[in-house]
């Protein structure tokens, strides 16, 4: 037996010997474990071992098999491969070795390292020709080097070592410096020189831009870009964006800086606030260097684009876009309104419109008034600091008249402070042989006090002030665009005052200053001094109901020597809703009011201080129904309102109060905070609504109301008709059913229903492009007495053009107010239009005036009005 095993030793000793000699010249094996299959022809190893070829290949792997015949070599399970010659390193799953062929194929998870450039390939397979030294990598391929930072990823790669050249088939991805991005198809890098290359259209990103070539040369070491029909967005991941256009560009991406061809620049669609506008730039050639870009024989114009002539346009020679200074330069500019020359600049510049804050002048205007004739005015804005900026604009009028306004605006964390000063020079006046000046003040000033124990807490100062009494209706198109301009032209109002806010309470106070600039200069101004409000709930949960307390006080000074003081302390208690078993809804309110009074030469307060004590009831029920039928909802609503009074009301017979079906059924229906209406009333009302079904703003509507008293009650005001037993019917009617025609009308009888006293109707008719407007208000009776007819009416020819026709007239006067003609033609970018104007209102230096004008407003450039001499 020992003999045996001697044998069988010395047999296996001879039989690998062989196998040695046989695969000498191709490969040596040096494993543990192998089978011999097909006459010595196919060998296979199923333990890991080392393969190691003739030509420098060592192959490492959990399995392989042999085919001496084909002499080729098949490996998997953790497979390494190590190129000595070409010093290569490559690891997969599953390699094929075609020997005959120099060819390694590799299959799943394969990745391959240049050991001398340091360049990594990683893809499902490769196909590495030994002898030309080409790694071909498919499937989800991609190859990066590390030290020159950048990645290539693609479905076909092929990595050309001798020639040191990387190229891809089909979609490409790119990663470079990891700032940029690339998506392309059939790509090339150069890798001696770093010059990545393609003939396709390719999008290249960074962290604000993108571009767009229609195919492209970059330098990877010089972050140089060339192309050919190039678009460069900026800020493409934001809302607003800008649009470069070059036929042929040179881009250093690093810098920001190019030269290009043909330049087209599109500037994001709201930069002049109107998202129809196109804003945009065309040239000839367009550099850029150190942020400031030049466009050579460029045009700017923000109009629409179509296929007839651009409405207006701006030429020069250069346009310089200087980011430095943050502003635009024009030099030898030629302004074209649809081709036609009109006004020619040698050198002009604004601040650049991207930016929020920049000094420099903004959009000129060019107007004409009657009165004071042709003015040009063109503001300064400065920028004084982060939170201040100063406006200062000069207007020049035709008479030698000067004008100079200064808007100061200060925004800190805690307070906002804004003011306008303004002076007229040499103004005369049509009343006055001499030349004056004219001043005008008016200021805005918020203070947030941050106080800890309130929500808000806040303070308040603003001043109105001018010292000509028709100044704001002459200079009225100089402040079209300013916000502290006073809201009533007749009207200023100065006030101090002081507010506090927290969960349940709010308080206020402060003084206040009145002056009516058609008075007069005795009589003109009236002072509150101090006055202050206070409210709080005391209980939102009492009985079923909230139970607030109100206190008010002020001093009031008119008519230079008439005073009043009072202090109002209110008790209310408002239940919430309850409901009878039969559908009526009903609430009450319980109002108590305590009032301290003093008052000197005054018809309401006596002089010697009074102590005031009254109460009053309401109660409301009202009764809604409803019936639904084919196409419609038709609601009925009889509605009453009890008010109970025992007390006395103040003395506001001759105050002027309009009741309507909209106010009859508030509890504080004739707007008086001292004094609570008097005596017993109770208030009938009755709500009718049809509504459609699939449209609920198609409707009709009726309301009517009346007030029934037990006596007359002579201190209720007059002009109400709530005074007497039986006051006028109220009621109004809303037609919305027709897309054509619609009616508004709010009436009042007289308590004997053969007089109407109150008739406010407005109707609107349209059809296709043409509506008209007719407004008729007429106080007759014991409501009042005017009559007034108004009517506008437009009519659009097309999409650009417009005429509009607007007059009113007083009827009780025989006298026409106005009359306004109107045509014009509008697009996106340029207003022009004729205007009519006849006017007969008189008021001191305004007179009746007829007038025919040409406007012209080229958005956002500048706006021109120009007198028609007849």
């Amino acid at each position: 037996m020992k003999n045996n095993i001697y044998k069988i030793i010395l047999l296996l000793i001879f039989f690998l010997t062989s196998l040695n000699a046989t695969g000498q010249e191709q490969f040596n094996f040096s494993v543990t474990e192998i089978d011999i299959l097909e006459n010595g022809n196919k060998f296979i190893g199923s333990d890991r071992g080392v393969i190691t070829s003739n030509d420098g290949i060592e192959i490492n792997a959990d399995k392989f098999e042999y085919n001496k015949k084909k002499n080729i070599l098949k490996a998997s399970g953790n497979v390494k491969i190590i190129d000595i010659t070409n010093n290569y390193e490559i690891y997969t799953q599953n390699v094929t070795y075609k020997k005959n062929n120099n060819l390694i194929i590799t299959n799943k998870q394969s990745k391959a390292i240049d050991l001398i450039n340091g360049i990594e390939i990683d893809a499902e397979i490769f196909r590495y020709n030994i002898k030309k030294n080409i790694i071909t990598a498919e499937n989800n391929a991609i190859i990066k080097d590390n030290i020159k930072n950048y990645k290539i990823s693609s479905n076909f790669i092929s990595y050309l070592k001798n020639k040191k050249m990387i190229y891809t088939k089909g979609k490409t991805f790119a990663e470079i410096f990891s700032k940029y991005k690339l998506e392309s198809k059939n790509v090339t890098l150069i890798i001696d020189s770093m010059e990545l290359y393609s003939q396709e259209k390719t999008l290249i990103t960074d962290k604000f831009n993108l571009y767009e070539l229609e195919k492209f040369k970059y330098s990877i070491n010089k972050e140089e870009l060339k192309g050919e029909n190039i678009l460069i967005n900026t800020n493409y991941n934001l809302p607003k964006n800008d649009k470069f256009y070059f036929k042929n560009a040179i881009i250093n991406l690093n810098k920001q800086e190019f030269f290009g061809t043909n330049p087209k620049i599109k500037v994001h669609k709201d930069i002049f606030d109107n998202l129809d506008n196109d804003p945009r730039i065309l040239g000839i050639s367009a550099s850029s260097n150190n942020n400031v870009t030049v466009i050579n024989k460029g045009v700017f114009t923000s109009c629409k684009q179509n296929a007839n002539c651009t409405p207006w346009s701006i030429k020069a020679d250069e346009i310089i876009h200087d980011r430095n200074k943050k502003e635009i330069i024009y030099n030898n500019a030629l302004l074209k309104i649809y081709d036609f020359p009109v006004l020619y600049f040698p050198k002009f510049f604004h601040p650049d419109p991207t930016i929020n804050r920049r000094s420099g002048f903004l959009k000129p205007q060019i107007n004409n008034s009657n009165t004071l004739g042709s003015s040009f005015l063109i503001p300064y804005y400065s920028v004084l600091d982060e939170n201040k900026d100063l406006t200062f604009t000069p207007s020049i009028f035709e008479n030698n008249l000067q004008m100079f306004q200064t808007e100061y605006r200060e925004i800190n964390k805690n307070s906002k402070f804004l003011s306008n000063f303004g002076f007229v020079n040499n103004y005369k006046s049509d009343l006055d042989t001499k030349k004056n000046s004219i001043f005008n003040l008016f200021l805005d000033y918020e203070l947030d006090l941050k106080l800890e124990k309130f929500i808000s807490s806040n303070f308040f100062v603003s001043v109105e002030k001018v010292t000509n009494d028709t100044f704001l209706k002459i200079f009225e198109t100089h402040f079209q665009d300013n916000k502290l301009k006073p809201s009533d032209s007749n009207n200023l109002k100065s006030e101090i005052k002081f507010l506090l806010d927290n969960e349940n309470s709010s308080f206020n106070t402060g003084i206040i200053s009145y002056e009516n600039l058609q008075k007069n200069n005795n009589d003109r101004y009236e002072y509150v001094f101090p006055y202050y409000n206070y409210t709080t709930t005391l209980s939102e949960d009492l009985f079923k109901g909230t139970l607030n307390f109100s206190s008010s006080g002020n001093n009031f000074l008119s008519n230079t020597n008439q005073l009043k003081s009072s202090v109002n302390n209110n008790l209310t208690f408002k239940s919430k809703e309850f409901m009878w078993l039969n559908g009526i809804k009903n609430s009450f309110e319980i109002n108590t009011k305590n009032l301290n009074s003093v008052g000197k030469n005054n018809s309401e307060y006596k002089s010697s201080p009074q102590i005031e004590l009254m109460s009053e009831l309401n109660f409301n029920m009202k009764y809604p129904l409803l019936k639904i039928n084919e196409n419609n909802f038709n609601y009925l609503t009889p509605k009453i309102l009890l008010k109970i009074n025992p007390s006395d009301m103040k003395n506001y017979s001759t105050l002027d109060r309009t009741i309507n079906v909209n106010n009859i059924f508030d509890t504080n229906r004739l707007g008086i905070d001292d004094t609570l209406e008097t005596g017993k009333s109770l208030t009938l009302g009755l709500d009718f609504k049809k509504e459609s079904q699939i449209d609920t703003n198609k409707f009709f509507e009726i309301k009517l109301a009346s007030v029934l008293r037990d006596k007359d009650e002579i201190f209720i005001p007059e002009n109400s008709t709530l005074n007497k037993k039986n006051s006028n019917l109220f009621g109004s009617i809303s037609n919305n059913f027709s897309d054509f025609f619609n009616i508004k009308y709010n009436f009042a009888i007289d308590k004997n229903l053969s007089n109407i006293e109150y008739s406010d109707f407005s109707t609107t008719f349209t059809v296709n492009n043409f509506t008209t407007k007719f407004n008729f208000l007429e106080k007759t009776g014991t409501m009042g007495d005017s009559n007034f007819l108004e009517n506008n009416t437009s009519f659009y020819l097309d999409e650009n053009n417009y005429i509009a026709f607007k007059t009113r007239r007083n009827r009780k006067l025989n006298l026409t107010e106005y009359y306004d003609l109107v045509y014009e033609y509008k697009n996106d970018c340029l207003t022009a239009g004729i205007k009519y104007k006849k006017t007969y209102y008189e008021d001191r230096d305004l007179k009746p005036s007829e007038n025919l004008f040409l406007t012209i407003s080229l958005i956002p450039l500048t706006n021109y009005e120009q007198k028609i001499d007849r």
